[in-house]
């Protein structure tokens, strides 16, 4: 099967990156300067993703509310039109993490509810067969500006989305063409993702790159969202693993009646979870990765293993995220396997690295 390309696949490629498949897409990896160069401007000034491989399916109607409210975890009554609220799809038998999801709840709401609900990139068609809407994922491409300086710079260029803040939803015009723009990200900076119709992504990427904003790929994207402790489906995410599991508790809104996987998950609440996602900190710089089994330091059996590992760019050494044993504390010595090479680490909290914006 053929990959999808982005509206802005002409514009990676005449700027030399690296492109690989990504959720049936075909995107940029790196450019020129390399992944690590781009980290470190996201961190420390800012970039711009392309990320336009993620679905969205747009849902309105007099029932809307109704049928995300049914289908994912988290409570929309928590929150109004014009803001974004981060939910997961759960799996009905075992409450398994079909995907997680950023619902966009457009502040416009004169002709009833709308929004855009935001599933990964592969999950678009489960997504949509769980809550209806039509796909809008080839109609736009999206932009992610993210970084401490993000609405600094995007200021000069699109005030109306720079002055769109955290978990906001808002409206914005850029030389005439209408945008939705949320406060949203994947980096642990501050930051906007502006959806953008696909004829008027090139140009409006053209003027963001201009305002001083480097182009970021997705081995940026995911280093930084693994020193945020965020999870990524299929890794921290996915069959077999609950948010309890993951330490995403806080997304189940246990007080809304019969959302999908709601008993199930009960069940698990009710028993206590047999593990739960940790933060590790290694020696040196090479960096566990995933699938590396883990043990307590100086035994031989395996306790758990490495959900996503990398090397952090800001603290110059290994970091992991990986599934142990629940009354492993924090501070606890521990052992990753990696291919023969036994690397020390530490159990640690997350987020290994803090925002500077």
């Amino acid at each position: 099967m053929a990959l999808e390309r982005s509206p802005l696949d002409d514009v990676h490629r005449r700027l030399g990156a690296r492109m690989v498949p990504f959720g049936g897409w075909d995107m940029p990896l790196e450019y020129g300067p390399g992944t690590i160069a781009e980290h470190l401007a996201c961190r420390r000034d800012a970039v711009v993703f392309d990320v336009s491989h993620l679905g969205t399916v747009r849902v309105d109607g007099p029932d809307a509310l109704d049928r995300l409210q049914a289908a994912f975890t988290n409570d929309l009554g928590k929150v109004a039109p014009g803001r974004a609220q981060y939910t997961h799809l759960l799996d009905d038998t075992d409450a398994s993490v079909l995907d997680d999801i950023i619902v966009w709840w457009h502040p416009d709401s004169s002709g009833g509810d709308r929004f855009d609900v935001m599933p990964n990139a592969s999950n678009t068609d489960r997504v949509r067969d769980a809550v209806g809407g039509r796909e809008t994922t080839h109609e736009r491409a999206v932009l992610a500006v993210q970084g401490p300086a993000a609405r600094q710079r995007l200021a000069a260029v699109f005030p109306e989305a720079a002055a769109v803040r955290r978990f906001r939803v808002a409206t914005a015009t850029w030389q005439r063409t209408g945008c939705i723009v949320a406060g949203t990200g994947y980096t642990g900076e501050p930051g906007v993702e502006i959806a953008v119709p696909a004829e008027s992504a090139t140009a409006l990427w053209e003027a963001v790159t201009a305002a001083g904003i480097e182009p970021a790929g997705l081995g940026a994207r995911d280093t930084l969202r693994l020193e945020a402790g965020l999870p990524l489906y299929g890794h921290e995410l996915g069959t077999g693993i609950t948010p309890l599991q993951a330490g995403l508790g806080w997304v189940v809104a246990w007080a809304k009646p019969g959302f999908r996987g709601r008993t199930p998950l009960a069940t698990e609440r009710g028993r206590g979870i047999s593990r739960r996602l940790a933060g590790i900190a290694t020696a040196g710089r090479r960096p566990p990765r995933a699938g590396c089994p883990v043990r307590l330091d100086g035994q031989d059996g395996i306790v758990g293993e490495v959900t996503s590992g990398n090397f952090s760019p800001v603290l110059g050494h290994g970091i992991a995220l990986a599934f142990l044993p629940p009354d492993v504390e924090v501070g606890t010595p521990v052992t990753v396997d990696v291919r023969g090479t036994a690397l020390a680490g530490t159990v640690t909290t997350t987020p290994f690295v803090t925002s500077a914006g």
